[in-house]
């Protein structure tokens, strides 16, 4: 008896009107608990109300997740700032009444859908659940709905987008990030990732549809339904045929004596790593055993992020040991990112930075342009991009064999914008990169796409070894031809907002009100781009070529010394970024001089720009801590 009674006080408490004191926290209780139909994330917050927990429910329910550089992208669990079963039927009702709007025919085009193998117990939420959710809500509104059977790449996503002439698609994944998120990534019609203006469009419809429609919550829908359609084997097809236009070695690569291990990070990728080296003539990759299977714990890293390094490729180093294996690569666990070692003659492993891959690759793919061109091709009209962020060694090649550079805001969202501008202008664009591991050759897919990378990597690995040429010994070939370009790229963690604008604050009015520095030390700065305020020194009317970016912080310092530094916020993480990279004329090639000359600018950097340990952030200064630099793309040493 005494238990009923307490499960009936349990059950009004949470069924009557709140009373926290704070009106809003109240309203957004009483939706939660009538909108959730997840068990287990409307179980967390009734919890949290018997507890009176009501820091925590603010927290969870009073603020809502924002587009950032990837789309929605959180911790799973309950709360309307989470990613859940709720927040993805919100966001996928928000984005119907959106795509309703801008295409008359939308529901005779339809919409892609794809997963990874996120998941996560407590909350019973699972990329696979949400995709079925984000189906279902379409499918209730007479949408077709192009959903894959199973985990696919994230840029499966994209290229399904542009190849099944969809309005749009949405991979649910967190790529590389720890494995308590997960993301929502919203790609355009075109097979690029949306960019303003509709990303705040997006979320102005999912503000005016927060409520569940009749029908949304039906996951049912993707078994019955006839407008549910199954597109991975015709799109694992297509993909897998497209790539043979960056294969030009099918017949070397068959009798290649090297052996390459491949690791996927416990992600989706060990299949089609295993496909594509299949269409390119090589024998399959060996697999990393413990991390070839799809795990949501990701059980054998601490983070599942292969751009840490050697201390997370562990497991793969060894076995490339183990097998005589000298190239080792790794896809992320939504195989959109790829980072490669390779094994030296003195037992130790190189492990490419991502600016060292890109420099390998920018030289590959216009050497093969340049073998394989029709007669009437003209260089003018070959493009390679990069975020601005990265190294500059692209711009080191464009100007030396006369084809055009172009940078972009960083994010691959940008990188896709601009691909498709160029292709509708009858240009050629045969790669692009960001410096963190995200890579794309030629523009069958317009987002990062580490299964094509890996198998490219092999190639022009099996290439090398015809002329007895490692990557990284041609790695110093590119640099001695076009320029030393040696980088380093980290990171200050800093999680009070007010003191990372002051710190740019300052830097806009250094010696006196909106006056840049013009010296960062003993260094002179030759231009300084602010593309928070859309300022540049360097353009005639002082105005950034680069689109003003005003919802985050980035300002670059071009040094006369030849060296580019670039502050910026992450957008996603509490973190102050900096990127210094010494850009060389092929004459300089003392690499010690030139990388003692970096780590002297990125002090004075840091102690003139940043300061951490100054009086005005003493106060902050737990909140305000140095991280480690990263590994960082030098002399190939």
């Amino acid at each position: 008896m005494a238990e009923n009674t307490e499960g009936d006080l349990n059950s009004n408490l949470l069924h009557a009107p709140y009373h926290t004191g704070d009106p809003q926290l109240d309203t957004a209780i009483g939706q939660w608990l009538r909108w959730d139909k997840n068990p287990k994330t409307k179980e967390q917050i009734e919890n949290l109300l018997r507890n009176g927990m009501n820091k925590e429910l603010r927290d969870r329910l009073c603020c809502r997740m924002t587009f950032g550089t990837a789309g929605l992208r959180s911790a799973m669990g309950a709360g309307f700032c989470y990613i859940n079963d709720l927040t993805v039927i919100q966001s996928t009702q928000g984005m119907y009444k959106y795509l309703e709007r801008c295409f008359s025919d939308f529901k005779q085009r339809g919409f892609v859908v794809g997963y990874d193998t996120r998941g996560q117990v407590t909350s019973s939420c699972s990329s696979q659940r949400l995709a079925k959710l984000t189906a279902a809500v379409l499918l209730a509104r007479d949408v077709p709905v192009y959903l894959f059977s199973r985990y696919v790449p994230t840029p499966f996503v994209p290229y399904a987008v542009q190849k099944l002439k969809a309005v749009a698609g949405v991979m649910i994944t967190a790529s590389h990030n720890r494995k308590e998120d997960n993301g929502y990534k919203v790609y355009w019609e075109t097979g690029a990732q949306i960019t303003s203006p509709h990303d705040k469009e997006i979320l102005k419809c999912i503000e005016e549809c927060v409520e569940p429609w009749n029908g949304s919550w039906n996951d049912n829908l993707v078994d019955t339904s006839p407008l549910k359609r199954d597109p991975l084997q015709d799109i694992c097809r297509r993909y897998m045929e497209d790539l043979k236009k960056i294969c030009f070695y099918r017949e070397l690569n068959s009798k290649t004596t090297l052996k390459f291990v491949h690791t996927s990070f416990h992600g989706v990728g060990h299949d089609y790593v295993q496909l594509a080296f299949k269409v390119f003539g090589f024998k399959p990759p060996i697999p990393v055993p413990e991390q070839k299977d799809p795990d949501p714990d990701f059980s054998t890293v601490k983070c599942p992020n292969p751009e840490e390094g050697e201390s997370v490729l562990e497991l793969s180093l060894r076995l490339a040991e183990k097998e005589n294996a000298r190239i080792v690569l790794a896809t992320d666990p939504d195989a959109d990112r790829l980072a490669a070692a390779e094994l030296q003659e003195n037992g130790s492993w190189k492990i490419f930075t991502g600016n060292e891959l890109a420099a390998l690759f920018g030289w590959w793919m216009f050497d093969c342009w340049k073998k394989n061109k029709s007669r009437n091709a003209d260089v003018k009209n070959v493009y390679m991009l990069a975020t601005t962020v990265s190294s500059k060694i692209l711009k080191a090649i464009a100007l030396k064999e006369g084809f055009h550079f172009e940078e972009t805001l960083p994010g691959f969202k940008w990188i896709g914008s601009r691909i498709i501008d160029l292709l509708e202008n009858g240009k050629e664009v045969l790669f692009a990169f960001e410096e963190s591991i995200g890579f794309l050759c030629g523009t069958s897919v317009l987002d990062k796409d580490g299964v094509s990378a890996a198998v490219v990597v092999a190639e022009m690995a099996s290439y090398l070894e015809t002329m007895n040429i490692t990557l990284k010994q041609q790695l110093v070939k590119v640099y001695e031809k076009y320029g030393y370009h040696i980088s380093k790229t980290s990171y200050f963690l800093c999680y009070e907002p007010p003191t990372i604008k002051s710190i740019f604050e300052r830097l806009r009015n250094f010696d006196s009100p909106k006056e840049y520095p013009k010296f960062c030390g003993t260094f002179a700065i030759l231009h300084v781009r602010d593309i928070t305020t859309g300022y540049d020194s360097s353009q005639p009317n002082k105005k950034s070529v680069l689109p003003v970016s005003k919802n985050s912080q980035m300002i670059t310092f071009t040094f006369q010394n030849g060296c580019v530094a670039t502050l910026r916020t992450s957008g996603t993480e509490p973190k102050i970024k900096y990127y210094a990279e010494m850009c060389a004329s092929p004459d300089q090639s003392d690499t010690a001089l030139l990388e003692e000359e970096l780590k002297k600018l990125i002090d004075a950097l840091i102690e003139n720009f940043l300061q951490p340990k100054t009086s005005q952030f003493r106060s902050e200064f737990s909140y305000y801590s140095v991280v480690k630099p990263s590994s960082v793309s030098c002399n190939c040493g």
